[in-house]
């Protein structure tokens, strides 16, 4: 009676079964790579504005404070976004016939706010607060970027949640004193003991307990 199977039947067997595996595992490898790339996490990717904002000319050159924009930045999760009229504040006066201005000036003239396009996005089940973070000495540039070197805004980190762990697991190394939160080139101090003094100090002076932060509640509620 002939044999069901022949001898290379194994063999197939084999192989299609280290097809399958290999398949899974590039499907994957490929779905982990896709999303902590830049097309998934949009960092250092350039967002088109209704006016193309340059932080490098108003934070960089002119020196304005984040705080003069995003007002709620201290007290609120979200750091807000300035109304029209915070432009006119100056360009009632600079800039009055600019041509790249005509949007602010319309919106001004009608009363319709002008639309701007996120430029950091978490989903919609992560919480964020602006406040807890700079109050605890979390600085602007953490997570923005060097904001003054922007020409355009774009997200400087991942954001991911890989990312974000990274720090509250230790979140010593990115406090930095209260009073340079908004400073965009403070720099701890370069000597290894005095660094490490410091960040103790600030996580005393902030009252911060790592523990607590790793959470899941933390950031989902």
């Amino acid at each position: 009676m002939a044999a069901l199977f022949t001898p290379r039947a194994n063999l197939f067997a084999r192989l299609a079964i280290a097809g399958l595996v290999g398949s899974i595992a590039a499907v994957a490898l490929a779905t982990y790579g896709w999303d902590r790339s830049s097309y998934s996490t949009h960092q250092n990717l350039f967002v088109q504005q209704t006016v193309p904002f340059s932080h490098q000319h108003h934070v960089g050159s002119i020196g304005l404070d984040c705080r003069y924009c995003h007002t709620s930045v201290e007290k609120s999760a979200f750091a807000g976004i300035p109304p029209t009229s915070t432009c006119m504040n100056c360009h009632q006066q600079i800039w009055t016939e600019a041509k790249v201005l005509e949007p602010v000036r319309t919106s001004w003239q009608t009363n319709k706010p002008l639309i701007w396009q996120r430029v950091n996005r978490l989903p919609d089940f992560v919480f964020f607060n602006h406040s807890i973070h700079v109050n605890k000495g979390i600085g602007c540039v953490e997570c923005h970027g060097r904001v003054d070197q922007m020409p355009l805004m774009y997200a400087a980190q991942p954001l991911t949640m890989q990312w974000c762990l990274d720090c509250h697991r230790d979140p010593a190394k990115h406090l930095r004193p209260a009073d340079q939160v908004f400073s965009m080139e403070w720099q701890p101090p370069a000597s290894k003991d005095k660094r490490k003094a410091q960040q103790a100090a600030l996580m005393e002076s902030y009252r911060i307990h790592p523990i607590g932060l790793t959470d899941c509640s933390t950031c989902h509620r």
